[in-house]
């Protein structure tokens, strides 16, 4: 029995997650599980084959690493097995997942919604205790959004939220907060006398040497899905924050108080409740209704599982003869019937799960800075239609991460990269912006196209960056803003969604608010006058001087 919370990680984060879905449905959907062990085998294997799943020498040749992995996606309410015919199936959030909907908010909608009981904590193998009744991560976003507590490390999750909030009373709440305070001052000292003995591990020994391992493994994974939600993120001080332009998204989240997910004892029932995409109130699906597995079944299952793996690398906007290409040469289907099921399930694309790997890159510092220009530059030629141009791996101090070029608005325009949590211009970024990037973008550029706008993109910025992008406005007479990676992202949802479709024209407009963007910036389309945005009136004048 565990005394602590646990969330199983046979990988730490959830990028993964679309591609191990497509894997495991396509050897187990609508087959039997428990007790197959050529099943299991075969999915640990494919697995292996695709990348997702290290090669080496395994625990057992039971397919015990397979059972991991469906597992970690029963957990997630992304499958089932049918309980009048043993068969796997997958719930609506995991059809919408296979249907190439953004797994971000599918899985957000998940991980809030995860708690303790569930099918998975009180299934054979992990049995957290029944003392907890809570759904951990809207907890711990609760914690973050308190002002006395404001941010959460990786020790205060493992150490004290685990094992003490057991429930959602005002009461437990208020003595976990109490407690975390007294961590801050006294560390260790404020644990239990006998915490080792009340939150060993449930199985071995505990590690002598590093105690509280078992309980920091279970912290940096919980951390780790928290981000992928896109609503909290790691700061320079390695602290668990709310991101700022997230705050209002967090409070009307926590503002809803929706019931527990009853009947946890009964799998199906409760993994059918839990689930539930955004999209759906009821799973009302007649699910005895078992397609018989033809080779065009089969077929169609092999190509989603290509069309995911592809959609996880790169942001598809649309079904082009290259992509139905890639896909017939990967599975070896023939192209006719490939079009077909690309256009029948995919009509429009997706960049959901590739905007969780970029999200993620904005906060890695130099770690992925290419890397993330050039998926910056990928997405503006794809989803705006831009000619982009990435110039960053050119290594130039005189040349920007990115040159936009507007052909049906006549303009140009400097994108620059900048993979932080809280990004200030400084003063040797400010003069490279406006004595090398803007006054000498002829230097890289070959258009003859005025400079539209320059602009910034980073996970977050610091206090000044208003008044420091207007400093940069007024010396150079260019108009220009900077904009976190998750508004940034919005604007991507809204253009492939058809919620908003932005021109090269307005997009000029949003990108030249001489100040940060935010999201009622990118809410709807922008309406004011161009001319005299920021009052400075020779903006346009200076502008045509710098070429």
């Amino acid at each position: 029995m565990l005394n602590y919370w646990w969330v199983t990680r046979p990988k730490r984060k959830l990028d993964s997650v679309p591609e191990v879905l497509a894997t495991f449905a396509d050897i187990s959907l609508n087959q039997e599980w428990t007790g197959q062990k050529g099943t299991q085998i075969a999915y640990e294997d494919a697995l292996e084959k695709a990348g997702l799943k290290r090669i080496g020498q395994r625990r057992d040749h039971g397919g015990s690493g397979g059972r991991t992995y469906k597992a970690w996606l029963e957990s997630l309410g992304l499958i089932f097995e049918q309980t009048s015919t043993n068969n796997i199936k997958l719930t609506l959030a995991g059809e919408a997942v296979m249907a190439g909907e953004s797994p971000v908010k599918i899985l957000k909608n998940q991980i809030l919604k995860y708690q303790f009981p569930s099918a998975f904590s009180l299934s054979r193998g992990v049995k957290v205790s029944r003392r907890f009744k809570i759904r951990p991560f809207r907890f711990l976003l609760r914690l973050m959004l308190d002002s006395r507590i404001g941010y959460l490390t990786q020790d205060e999750i493992a150490k004290i939220c685990a094992v003490d909030a057991e429930n959602e009373s005002e009461q437990c709440y208020e003595a976990v907060a109490k407690h975390i305070l007294q961590y801050r001052t006294y560390g260790d000292k404020c644990l239990d006398p006998d915490f080792f003995e009340k939150y060993k591990p449930s199985r071995g020994e505990c590690n002598q040497e590093h105690p509280y391992s078992h309980l920091q493994d279970m912290a940096n994974t919980m951390i780790n899905w928290l981000e992928y939600t896109q609503l909290a993120n790691r700061d320079d001080d390695r602290h668990l924050v709310i991101l700022n332009e997230k705050i209002d998204e967090v409070k009307s989240i926590l503002f809803k108080n929706p019931p527990f997910i009853d009947r946890p004892e009964d799998q199906e029932f409760f993994q059918r409740k839990y689930g539930l995409d955004p999209d759906h109130r009821k799973d009302t699906r007649n699910l005895e209704k078992t397609k018989t597995v033809t080779e065009r079944v089969i077929a169609e299952q092999k190509i989603k599982q290509a069309y995911i793996r592809a959609s996880v690398s790169k942001p598809i906007t649309g079904i082009t003869p290259e992509l139905i290409a890639d896909i017939t040469e990967e599975t070896g289907i023939d192209d006719r019937i490939v079009e077909d099921v690309l256009l029948k399930v995919y009509p429009h694309g997706s960049v959901g799960a590739f905007l969780a790997s970029y999200f993620e890159m904005a906060f890695k510092g130099t770690e992925e800075a290419v890397d993330f220009e050039k998926a910056t530059t990928e997405l503006f030629q794809t989803v705006f239609k831009y000619k982009a141009i990435h110039l960053g791996q050119t290594g130039s101090r005189s040349a920007p991460d990115i040159l936009l070029i507007a052909d049906d608005d006549g303009y140009q325009s400097i994108i620059d990269n900048k993979a932080y949590s809280k990004y200030s211009i400084t003063g040797d970024h400010h003069n490279r912006m406006v004595h090398n990037y803007l006054e000498k973008i002829a230097t890289y550029s070959k258009s003859s196209y005025p400079i539209g706008f320059f602009s910034y993109i980073a996970g977050g910025f610091g206090s000044q960056i208003d008044r420091q992008i207007k400093m940069e406005v007024s010396e150079s007479g260019v108009h220009g803003s900077g904009i976190t990676v998750s508004n940034f992202i919005k604007m991507i949802e809204n253009q492939t969604s058809g919620g908003i479709e932005y021109s090269h024209r307005e997009l000029r407009k949003i990108f030249s608010l001489d100040r940060q963007i935010h999201l009622n910036d990118v809410s709807c389309h922008y309406n004011s006058s161009f001319e005299g945005m920021n009052g400075l009136g020779k903006v346009a004048e200076k502008a045509e001087n710098f070429k």
